[in-house]
C-alpha cells in the first residue's frame, strides 16, 4: 500500500471515529438507565413490597452482583471473541430491558431481586464491550474517548432520576416503562451502529492462573488499590444521593419529592463532564496525576457533605455537583492504567479481575452504607464511610507515581 492510500486511509479512519464514538455514547446513555431504575423509585419501591433495611440495598445491589457474574462468566468464556460485539452489546440490552420491565408485573421481593441480578449481568455484556470497541478506534486521544463512553455510563445512570422527577404526579410505573424502552432503542443503535475500528485487540483471554500476577507485581497492585478505593466510594454514592439529598431537604424545609430527584439527577449526570475532564488531563499531564487529584477533590466533598446537610442550599448543591464531577472523572483511567502497565499477554486476566474485585467490593459499600446511618442516628454523616476510598486510592496511585515504570502508561506520562 502506498504511502498515499495508506494516509487517506488514517484521514478517514479519523473522521469517522467521532461519529461512532457519538452514537455508541448514545446507545449507551439509552441502555445504562436501567442500572439504576430500581434505585431511582425504591421510597415507592419499599412501601409497596414492604421492603427492609437490606432488601433496600439488595435492589441495587443485585444489579452489583449481577454485573460481577456476568462479567467473570463472559471472560471465562472469552464471550467477546466469540461473538460479534455488536451483536453482543444489541443482545445483553435487550435482556437487561426485559428484565427491567418484568418489575412491571409485580413479582415480589425475590422476584424483583432475581430481577435486578439478571439486569446487572446482563449489562456486563455491554459496558465493558463497548470500551473495548472504543479503544478500536483510538490509537491516540483514547483516554478522552474512554472517558467519553464512562460519562455516557454516567448519564444513563443518573436518567432514571430525571424520569422520576418529571413522573412524580404518577407512580413509579412510568419510570420504569421509561427505562425499559431507552434499553430497548439502545440495543437497536448497537445492533446498526457498533463496529470495530482500524485498531482491533487481539484475544485478551483470561487465565485463573496468573491471576497471582496481578497482585505480586507491585505497579499493577497499587493501580488496582487505586480502583478499589475510587470503587468503594463511586456507586454507594450513586446508590445512596437519593435517599441523602431528601434527608438533607426535609431538614432544610424543602419538602418536595422532585426536587430530591431532579437535584440527584443533576449531581450524578455532572460526572459526564469530570469523565471528559478526566480523560482529557489523562492525556497531557498523567494517569495517576489524574486520579490522585480527582480522589482528593471527591474525598474532600463526601467529608464536606455533613457540615452542609442542613444548609445553605447553594452550598450543599455546589459541592454535590463537584462531587458528581469528580467521583466518576477517574474511573476510566485505572483501566487505561492497567492495560499499560501489564503484561500485554495477560490484559484479559489483569482486566477481568480488576472490574471483578471493584465491583464486588460496591456490593459491600452499598450494604453498609445505610446501617451505618442507622448507627450514626441519620443520613447526615453517612458518607463519612465513604471517604476512606479516595483517601487509600490516591495514596497508592501517588505512590506508582514515583516508581520509573510509570512512565509506561500514557505515552510516558506518569
Amino acid at each position: 500500500m502506498s504511502a498515499v492510500s495508506g494516509n487517506q486511509l488514517g484521514m478517514a479512519a479519523d473522521g469517522g471515529r467521532w461519529r461512532v464514538l457519538s452514537l455508541l455514547c448514545l446507545a449507551v446513555v439509552l441502555s445504562l438507565t436501567t442500572w439504576f431504575s430500581a434505585t431511582a423509585i425504591l421510597p415507592e419501591l419499599k412501601q409497596e413490597l414492604a421492603l427492609g433495611p437490606g432488601g433496600e440495598a439488595w435492589l441495587t445491589n443485585g444489579v452489583q452482583v449481577g454485573f460481577v457474574i456476568g462479567a467473570l462468566a463472559a471472560s471465562l468464556v472469552n464471550l467477546p471473541d466469540l461473538v460479534r460485539l455488536s451483536r453482543l452489546m444489541a443482545a445483553a440490552s435487550l435482556v437487561a430491558a426485559l428484565a427491567n420491565a418484568s418489575l412491571l408485573l409485580h413479582p415480589g421481593p425475590g422476584g424483583v431481586i432475581a430481577a435486578r441480578i439478571v439486569t446487572g449481568a446482563a449489562l456486563a455484556g455491554v459496558y465493558p464491550p463497548a470500551l473495548k470497541l472504543v479503544a478500536t478506534w483510538f490509537a491516540r486521544d483514547r483516554g478522552l474517548a474512554l472517558g467519553a463512553v464512562i460519562g455516557a455510563l454516567t448519564v444513563g445512570s443518573a436518567l432514571p432520576h430525571l424520569f422520576r422527577a418529571v413522573s412524580t404526579a404518577l407512580d413509579w410505573r412510568p419510570v420504569v416503562a421509561a427505562a425499559s424502552l431507552a434499553t430497548a432503542i439502545g440495543a437497536l443503535l448497537f445492533l446498526l451502529f457498533a463496529r470495530e475500528g482500524p485498531y482491533p485487540f487481539g484475544k485478551a483471554v483470561f487465565e485463573p492462573s496468573r491471576i497471582g500476577q496481578v497482585f505480586r507485581e507491585r505497579p499493577l497492585l497499587l493501580a488496582n488499590l487505586g480502583y478499589l478505593g475510587h470503587m468503594w466510594e463511586l456507586y454507594a454514592m450513586w446508590a445512596w444521593l437519593l435517599a441523602y439529598t431528601r434527608a438533607a431537604f426535609e431538614a432544610q424545609a424543602i419538602g418536595s419529592a422532585a426536587a430530591a430527584s431532579l437535584s440527584t439527577f443533576f449531581v450524578v449526570a455532572s460526572g459526564i463532564l469530570g469523565c471528559l475532564l478526566g480523560g482529557y488531563l489523562s492525556d497531557r499531564i498523567g494517569r495517576t496525576a489524574t486520579t490522585a487529584g480527582m480522589m482528593i477533590v471527591s474525598g474532600s466533598c463526601a467529608l464536606l457533605m455533613g457540615f452542609l446537610f442542613t444548609g445553605p442550599l447553594w452550598l450543599f448543591m455546589l459541592v454535590a455537583v463537584v462531587w458528581g464531577v469528580s467521583v466518576v472523572g477517574d474511573s476510566a483511567q485505572f483501566s487505561a492504567a492497567v492495560t499499560e502497565l501489564g503484561d500485554r499477554r495477560f490484559v484479559g486476566t489483569a482486566l477481568s479481575v480488576q472490574l471483578g474485585a471493584g465491583f464486588a467490593l460496591t456490593v459491600l459499600a452499598i450494604w453498609l452504607t445505610p446501617r451505618f446511618a442507622d448507627f450514626i442516628g441519620g443520613w447526615r454523616w453517612a458518607f463519612l464511610l465513604l471517604v476512606p476510598g479516595p483517601v487509600l486510592g490516591a495514596s497508592a496511585m501517588l505512590i506508582l507515581r514515583r516508581l520509573p515504570v510509570a512512565t509506561k502508561m500514557a505515552s510516558g506520562k506518569r
